[in-house]
């Protein structure tokens, strides 16, 4: 934005800090002037005698007000000059020194501006508002930092996992434009309708992250234990084919926000918990309720063990999770980051634990409807 050249700060607080000495300078020559001189008497005789009971007093008088007059209005015009001085120098001196803080945020800002998230200003000192102000500056910077790096991984993850259903579907094109009249492409075309499906979900599924993060809905009342019971309803055959047991049980949790949003957010959990359990005996169970001023959504489900380490890495984009990953249903590897930008979106948390039987334990709490929060 363009602006017009000022003064700066420093040269602002300079003139006030003068301006204010030079005021306080006068108004104080001012009273020296009303309550002394002009109610000094002018006194002609130089000596005046008077005689007491216990003895004789002399009182002298050195001047008359005429005389002191023509000595006072020098003696106050160099006091002033020198109290406009005197406020010049310091209020520059120390208006350098309350502004040096803010020259380092400033600095700071400038460095960002450029593209550097990760220099902070670090202000020594104790807390003050300069400070409050550096500190809140350099969270800023280290959260635009940690977005920045989550949104390059991010890309780079996505161009990898889009290049190859595409690069798959170029290969059987070729194979396909260069078979033989007699060859069978059956196989070929059921290639390319799973690699396509494939791609489509990835790009369905990247727009719903999107969707997710930039907060792009109307909020509404919704029962996240009718949700679950939904998408448990839904995905109930999935779990019957790999012999799972699925229950679910709890009390009614309203909150605010997106149904269609909050709905993939169900699905997903519960989709996860079927697609990654015991090959036999598995079992996933799904709980609502309310705790405090929020409604909790817990999906838990048996399987592997797995580390805290490993736990850490799954709402990551695109890490499925090596211990984890099956070749049928996998995903494209966004379940659990949509969960998360979900959960985020509308104010919640997502923890995800690992069970100490095995398997996982994931726990989204929202706030509650009509809740302060």
């Amino acid at each position: 934005m363009d602006r017009r050249p000022g003064l700066s700060a420093r040269l602002k607080l300079t003139i006030s800090y003068a301006g204010l000495l030079f005021l306080a300078g006068a108004l104080m020559l001012a009273v020296v002037w009303i309550f002394v001189l002009r109610w000094l008497p002018d006194i002609d005789a130089r000596a005046v005698q008077r005689t007491l009971t216990a003895g004789t007093v002399v009182i002298i008088a050195g001047s008359n007000r005429s005389e002191l007059l023509r000595g006072f209005v020098p003696a106050a015009g160099a006091a002033l000059a020198f109290l406009l001085v005197f406020g010049l120098v310091g209020g520059w001196i120390l208006a350098g020194r309350m502004l040096a803080p803010l020259t380092r945020i400033t600095q700071a800002a400038r460095m960002a501006g450029n593209g550097s998230l990760s220099h902070r200003i670090r202000l020594p000192g104790r807390a003050d508002e300069f400070r409050e102000l550096a500190d809140t500056f350099d969270a800023m910077l280290a959260r635009l930092e940690a977005h920045v790096a989550e949104q390059q991984r991010f890309a780079a993850n996505a161009s990898h996992e889009l290049r190859t259903p595409l690069a798959t579907m170029q290969a059987l094109l070729d194979v396909v434009a260069r078979s033989e009249l007699n060859r069978d492409t059956g196989e070929l075309v059921d290639r390319l309708h799973v690699v396509n499906t494939r791609a489509i979900d990835l790009t369905e599924a990247l727009l719903l992250l999107s969707r997710a993060d930039q907060r792009s809905f109307t909020p509404v009342p919704v029962d996240l234990s009718l949700l679950a019971e939904e998408a448990v309803e839904t995905l109930f055959p999935l779990a019957e084919k790999r012999g799972l047991a699925i229950e679910t049980s709890g009390d009614e949790a309203p909150t605010i926000g997106s149904r269609a949003l909050l709905l993939q957010m169900t699905t997903n959990l519960v989709h996860n918990a079927i697609v990654h359990n015991l090959p036999e005996l598995g079992a996933v169970r799904v709980t609502t309720g309310v705790r405090g001023e929020s409604v909790v959504l817990t999906v838990e489900n048996t399987g592997e063990q797995l580390s805290p380490q490993l736990v850490s890495t799954l709402v990551e984009p695109f890490q499925r999770g090596s211990e984890r990953t099956r070749t049928d249903h996998g995903g494209v590897g966004l379940g659990l980051a949509i969960v998360k930008s979900i959960a985020e979106a509308h104010d919640g948390t997502l923890a995800l634990t690992p069970r100490a039987a095995g398997g996982l334990c994931v726990t989204v709490q929202l706030p509650a409807a009509g809740s302060s929060s």
